[in-house]
Parts: structure tokens; C-alpha cells; sequence
């Protein structure tokens, strides 16, 4: 945590928790209120101004959800940190649908409670900021497991530094997120922080995008062009997919590294600049360095802080968290009043080893809640996935054979059917959901003879 104090209330009915707090904290540069009763915890929130609050689940007074849902309507910006000794999917879901920070079992790791604290005061502080500038809202940023809590720690770390940093990750892993997680959280936050997905253009608009031209350096180029090192000076540049860059590319990259300077496409006179480069793949850049693809000493500068993001089959402890955060971002954006998950959908949720990570799971608890009808996600709700899917030794076969043909048919017509009655006969919708076109939907219902 930087120099600044933060204003720490924990609220929990055991005494010695109180006091283990205090011991753990105060090395934290915190200031510490303690109090065992839930209701003398809503009046210091109403007499005077804290960053976080950390309370317990289970109190004698009051449930410590309806705790935190008193706190973040009293105060919504406010952090409020679970504890609980009682960690079941139910409560972390409900925890984090209605805003908790963070949500943490005991025993937990005194260093993990600090750096969940410092994560929660540094939101509470860029929330408050006034100077217009667009912070990311860190909470976004989810994951109490020991490999998220253990990279967010590096990342805390090597924010306010300027260093170089190499993001590696599978896709979906929210490295973009990463990134800004760093700008914003350093000495340039209040400067540009650009992103560009290297992977996106063609060698020759790439050297354009990120160096810039100057007029009639090429057909077209009607008139001089600023390029995102120039756009991102003094503040951060993120190029994704950095592996995808050609050598020549690559060799420009690397001058500008060494030098801090670069030419503009067509120009004659190198520009200096000051930027804090931070770097992504999804590719082992030391397997491309090893097959050549890819520069070994651009490998080197870039690689100064290397931060791994695990990928969430490795982190399933937080799917509970994420669901819930999206659960809550997906039903307030659509005004719906989905609050909770079933059994089945859960243990689907489980089961499935999320091949598109985070973004995947996003993405189908945002169509999850578009098709519920209620207040509960259940399993038809989701996407099948390919651990619903039978296995080849699982489908009984005849001796005498099938009409394989007309068994696709109806397995399809099923399948439409279903999609149509999910999204109450809206065709669009129902081939989004199959992963289908409307005009391939439209043709299969006509040849199928499905009427909406």
C-alpha cells in the first residue's frame, strides 16, 4: 500500500479475529476501527468516512449479506471484503451480486488479506478521483485463489514502476485488463493509455498504426498521420498479440526500446518518445524464439517483467466469484431480477474446463440471464458444453443400423425447438443461441417444417 493511510473498518463477532486483524493490518499502514456488532458498524459508517470494510459472514446480530447490503446502499463505492469460515457457492454468489469486493475463506494468508485490503483502498481512491481521468474499476479484476492473488501481488508491485512487461496468457484471460490495471495504477495514469492488437493488420498498416506517416509516403497518404507511439507519449502502450509482428516490424519495435525514438513511415527525422511499454500474447514466445519467428533480443527487452495469467481451469475456486460479478453486472444492465444459480447450472458450470476463460464464462452468463424467465439460472438456461456432450461409447448404435440421416434431422429440429421456445419464438436470438445465421435458421425451420 503507498504512503496514504486507509481507513479500515472490521466488523466481526469474534474477538480474537478483531484483534488479529488489527495486528495483521497495522503493519498495512491502515487505520483500524473494530467492532463486534453489525449495527454499531452502520453507525460509524454514518458518522464518519472509511475505505474498506472487512466484515464476517455469520454474526448473532445480523446475516452478514444483509450486513453488505445495507453498507452499499448506505455507501455504494465503498469496498466491502467477505470473511467467512463457511464458504459455500450459494454465499459467494449472493456476496458478489450484491457488490462485495472481495470474498475470502479461513483460514486465510495474512499477506492475501493485505494486499486485498491495499487492492480495495487503491479502487476506493480511484473511484474518488476528480480529474476527469477514466480509471478502471479494479474490482472487475476478480480472483481470491492462490495463482490470481499471487499475480495481482506482481502486479501491484511493478505498477508504479516503469518497467517493460511481457502479459502471457491463453485468450480470454483479460491481459487488456492487466494492462490497464498497471497504467492506471502508476505514475502515468493520467496520461494516454492506448491499446493495439498486433494480430489486426497487415505488416504494412501496422507500421503506419504505430509509427505514423508523413504525406505522400505512400498511395493515399494525403497528409502527414500521428502513430500510437506519438499519441502514447508520457503515457502506456499495450500491444496485444505482439507475436504476431513480422521481423521487420519486430526490428523497429526493438529500436525503439533501446533508443526511445523512432521514424515516422517516409520520414527522415527520428522522433523521440517516452512511453511505458507493456506487451501480450497468447503465443510461448520462447518456443517462437526457438523456432525463429520471433526475435530472441526483443524477446529479452520485452520480457523485464514477465506476469503469467492463469487460466481459469487452473482457478475454478474463482468461478463462483466471477459468476456473481457477472450475474449482477449482466442483470442490473438488462433490469432483470436474475439473483441466483441452480444446482444443475452450477455443477455445469463446474464441470466444464472454459477453453475461452473468463471471457467465456462472461459470455455465457450474459446469455444466461437474457433467456431466464425467473430469478434463478438454471442448466437450459446455458450453452451445452462439451462436457454435456455424450461420448462416443456413450450412444447405443443397433446391430440392424439407422437412418443416421434422419436421426440428425430430429436431433436438430430439437434443438431448434428448444432455442425458439427459450427466446419465446425470436428467431435472432435462437440462432445466436444455436451459433447459427438467421438466414441458416430460417432455411433449416422451412426445411424442417418448424413454425414459430
Amino acid at each position: 500500500m503507498d504512503s496514504e493511510i486507509a481507513r479500515v473498518l472490521v466488523v466481526d463477532d469474534e474477538p480474537s479475529m478483531l484483534e488479529m486483524m488489527e495486528i495483521v493490518l497495522a503493519k498495512q499502514n491502515c487505520e483500524i476501527t473494530t467492532t463486534p456488532d453489525p449495527l454499531e458498524a452502520l453507525s460509524l459508517l454514518e458518522q464518519r468516512d472509511f475505505d474498506v470494510v472487512v466484515q464476517d459472514l455469520k454474526m448473532p446480530k445480523m446475516d452478514g449479506l444483509e450486513l453488505l447490503e445495507k453498507i452499499k446502499s448506505l455507501k455504494p463505492r465503498l469496498p466491502v471484503i467477505i470473511i467467512t469460515a463457511f464458504s459455500t457457492w450459494d454465499n459467494a454468489v449472493e456476496a458478489m451480486r450484491l457488490g462485495a469486493f472481495d470474498y475470502i475463506k479461513k483460514p486465510f494468508d495474512t499477506d492475501n488479506i493485505r494486499a486485498v485490503v491495499s487492492r480495495a483502498a487503491q479502487q476506493k481512491r480511484a473511484l474518488e478521483d476528480t480529474t476527469g481521468v477514466s480509471l478502471i474499476d479494479v474490482r472487475e479484476i476478480v480472483g481470491s485463489s492462490p495463482a490470481m492473488q499471487k499475480m495481482l501481488a506482481t502486479v501491484r508491485r511493478v505498477a508504479a514502476t516503469d518497467s517493460t512487461v511481457i502479459i502471457q496468457g491463453e485468450s480470454g484471460t483479460g491481459k487488456e485488463l492487466i494492462a490497464r490495471a498497471l497504467h492506471y495504477n502508476s505514475m502515468r495514469s493520467k496520461d494516454a493509455f492506448i491499446a493495439l492488437n498486433c494480430g489486426a493488420f497487415t505488416e504494412t498498416l501496422l507500421l503506419s498504426e504505430l509509427f505514423g506517416h508523413v504525406r505522400g509516403a505512400f498511395t493515399g497518404a494525403i497528409s502527414d498521420k500521428k502513430g500510437l507511439f506519438e499519441i502514447a507519449h508520457e503515457g502506456t502502450l499495450f500491444l496485444d498479440e505482439v507475436a504476431e509482428m513480422s521481423p521487420a516490424t519486430q526490428v523497429k519495435l526493438l529500436r525503439v526500446l533501446e533508443d526511445r525514438q523512432f521514424m515516422p513511415v517516409g520520414g527522415t527525422t527520428p522522433r523521440q518518445v517516452d512511453i511505458r511499454l507493456i506487451a501480450a500474447t497468447n503465443s510461448n514466445l520462447e518456443d517462437e524464439v526457438a523456432s525463429g519467428r520471433f526475435r530472441e533480443d526483443l524477446y529479452y527487452r520485452l520480457n523485464v517483467i514477465p506476469l503469467n495469467i492463469p487460466p481459469l481451469r487452473e482457478r475454478k475456486e474463482d468461478i463462483p466469484l466471477l459468476a456473481g460479478h457477472f450475474l449482477a453486472t449482466y442483470s442490473s444492465n438488462m433490469r432483470k431480477t436474475v439473483t441466483s444459480i441452480s444446482d444443475k447450472a452450477k455443477s455445469q458450470l463446474l464441470q466444464h474446463d472454459w477453453p475461452g476463460n473468463v471471457r467465456e464464462l462472461e459470455n455465457v452468463i450474459q446469455r444466461a440471464v437474457t433467456f431466464c424467465d425467473g430469478e434463478t439460472i438454471e442448466n437450459f438456461d446455458l450453452p451445452r458444453t462439451r462436457q454435456t456432450q455424450p461420448a462416443a461409447a456413450d450412444i447405443y448404435l443397433p446391430d440392424t443400423g439407422i437412418d443416421l440421416e434422419k436421426e440428425v434431422e430430429e436431433l436438430e429440429r430439437k434443438y431448434i425447438v428448444r432455442a425458439l421456445e427459450m427466446t419465446h419464438g425470436h428467431i435472432t436470438l435462437a440462432a445466436d443461441v444455436l451459433g447459427i445465421t438467421f438466414r441458416s435458421l430460417r432455411y433449416k425451420m422451412k426445411k424442417l417444417g418448424i413454425e414459430t
